[in-house]
């Protein structure tokens, strides 16, 4: 049985010059998440599942498939992800936190549970979460 302890996360904190609610809207509205992250199907109703989908790659066929975890409006959202390839695929949870602060809010993410096997996956989402997170960030700066 594998351990918390064998896995990583990858996490980043942006403070964004907006309030949380104008943030949560790009996080879990499925058409200004398909702006900042990629095609879906998202509903944010624990429960619900749903797919991301990217331009297919070798070895993978661009379907993300994920479940939400959590829901708390404006404060907190969670949700599986996972790649399902031949090998059983990637599956993490991808934790936003929202704080705000004085001058907007905080913002919290954190994809975890990378086995220690899925090097290439971890050193993926290193450099695509900081991606996501400046557009996510250029979405909510275009909302009402």
């Amino acid at each position: 049985m594998m351990k918390d302890a064998d896995t990583r996360t990858v996490m980043m904190e942006r403070e964004m010059a907006h309030p949380p609610e104008k943030v949560w809207r790009a996080l879990t509205q499925s058409a200004l998440m398909q702006e900042w992250l990629m095609t879906n199907d998202f509903q944010p109703i624990v429960g619900h599942r749903f797919n991301l989908r990217a331009q297919p790659m070798p070895q993978w066929d661009g379907i993300i498939d994920c479940e939400v975890l959590t829901v708390e409006p404006c404060t907190a959202l969670s949700y599986t992800w996972n790649t399902g390839d031949a090998s059983g695929g990637l599956k993490t949870v991808v934790s936003w936190t929202l704080t705000p602060t004085g001058g907007g809010t905080l913002v919290r993410m954190e994809q975890s549970g990378f086995r220690p096997e899925e090097e290439n996956n971890y050193q993926g989402a290193k450099y695509g979460w900081p991606r996501f997170i400046t557009a996510l960030e250029q979405v909510v700066s275009l909302l009402d």
